[in-house]
């Protein structure tokens, strides 16, 4: 069932029902075009089997970005590079979807001290990211049209669709969430105005390009926090979107405040059971899948082809989403519908730091939040490593990864910053 092919109702085929989910490159140049690096990585990707590629976050907005090194699609500036990006993907029989998004609050607070939010509600995270402002009624109408600009410019670029990114704490599900939207004008208050821009950057994004480009949308299945997104809200913004020619639905789950989808276990905590898990958002899509008319893409905790096949098979999703297993294995589509591979590896049982992982207390908080940091090191280290055209390290440290990071990042927010600067000056 995993090799077989899927038609759209956008009228786009999919040669699969593999989908290599978003995970976010940092690979971009200072003017936030994607480059050699970029080419270098989806081909060895978009070669690999999978029926679609979304890219990691592509930014409508250069002054907000998720992190130094983003692609920004504002204008047709980088328009060439663009189509390079998308002919490496076509060449590897595969498609491309650009995931388009606008971190709200979630934007570093080196590239932006204040940025915006639905509501002035920081996010107290290692004091990595600045106090928000509320965003006025006109910035949420640009916005608006941010998105759909940069879906047209992407659709002329070649791209084969967009993805709109409404999950993991980012500026839409800023607004979904009642923790994060405070408001009490037309874009706060009840789910159905926590839910208006949502619903309007989908159907401005569709006006724009047409009914041929696919458009999907991720979604959290829930938040995972106090007083956050919850399934219910998730059911109810999901049959509104029915009613918006959405192609693809992806659920997710989490934000920057519980980073559920990244949680890294140590080896002797993970039970066998865990091991061979089907999907760690398996029950939420089980029950989104009975409202969403359109099909839906379940993306994390995959881990085993029987696993998939199941999911399939019961109809809890129509897509298999995978992300982090493809820095070690590109081509990782490919071997499971050969049945060459049958489960995937798990470098996250070793990419722990320290054992202070669990409790309630604050020590354990910290723990768990540099986890996390040392494990998305890591994968941005395969990625890099792959967009260099070398082999992947499974071996490598967490430590290591952590270290390597945090300076690779300081080097590239210095570089955007000094081109900001010089951009300014002209």
């Amino acid at each position: 069932m995993i090799e077989q092919p899927y038609t759209l109702a956008c009228g786009q085929q999919l040669a699969n029902r593999f989908i290599k989910a978003a995970m976010t490159e940092g690979l971009a140049t200072p003017q936030g075009w994607p480059d050699a690096a970029h080419i270098e990585l989806y081909r060895r990707w978009g070669a690999g089997g999978s029926a679609a590629h979304i890219t990691g976050n592509i930014m409508i907005d250069r002054r907000y970005l998720e992190r130094a090194g983003n692609v920004i699609v504002e204008d047709d500036s980088g328009l060439e590079a663009l189509r390079a990006w998308a002919d490496v993907v076509h060449a590897g029989n595969s498609r491309l979807w650009g995931q388009i998004s606008h971190p709200g609050r979630q934007c570093p607070r080196q590239i932006c001290a204040q940025p915006l939010s639905a509501s002035a509600v920081r996010l107290d995270l290692a004091h990595s990211f600045g106090q928000p402002r509320a965003a006025t009624s006109a910035e949420l109408h640009d916005i608006i049209e941010r998105f759909a600009n940069t879906a047209a410019i992407l659709q002329q670029a070649g791209f084969d669709g967009v993805q709109i990114h409404a999950a993991h704490g980012y500026l839409l599900s800023q607004f979904l969430s009642p923790r994060t939207n405070q408001r009490s004008d037309e874009w706060g208050g009840s789910l159905a105005n926590r839910a208006r821009l949502l619903l309007a950057v989908v159907r401005a994004v569709r006006q724009r390009v047409g009914p041929a480009m696919c458009v999907s949308v991720k979604l959290n299945s829930a938040d995972f926090v106090q007083g956050g997104f919850t399934q219910q809200d998730c059911l109810q913004v999901v049959e509104w979107l029915n009613d918006c020619q959405v192609d693809v639905l992806e659920v997710s789950g989490g934000t920057y405040e519980n980073l559920v989808m990244f949680d890294a276990l140590p080896a002797e905590q993970i039970r066998a059971s865990t091991r061979q898990r089907v999907a760690t958002f398996l029950e939420y899509a089980s029950a989104i899948k009975q409202v969403a008319r359109m099909p839906v893409m379940l993306t994390g905790g995959f881990r085993t082809r029987v696993g998939m096949v199941q999911a399939l098979q019961q109809g809890a999703t129509d897509f298999i989403g995978l992300a982090r297993p493809y820095c070690l294995q590109p081509d990782l589509a490919h071997q499971l519908i050969t049945a060459k591979m049958h489960a995937l590896p798990i470098p996250e049982s070793h990419l722990v730091l320290g054992r202070g992982y669990f409790g309630p207390n604050s020590k354990a908080k910290l723990w768990r939040t540099l986890n996390n940091l040392a494990q998305a090191a890591w994968y941005y280290h395969q990625i890099e490593l792959l967009a260099a055209g070398q082999p992947p390290e499974p071996e490598y440290g967490a430590r290591s990864a952590l270290l390597s990071h945090i300076l690779n990042d300081q080097r590239r927010i210095r570089r955007y910053q000094e081109y900001q600067r010089q951009t300014a000056q002209r």
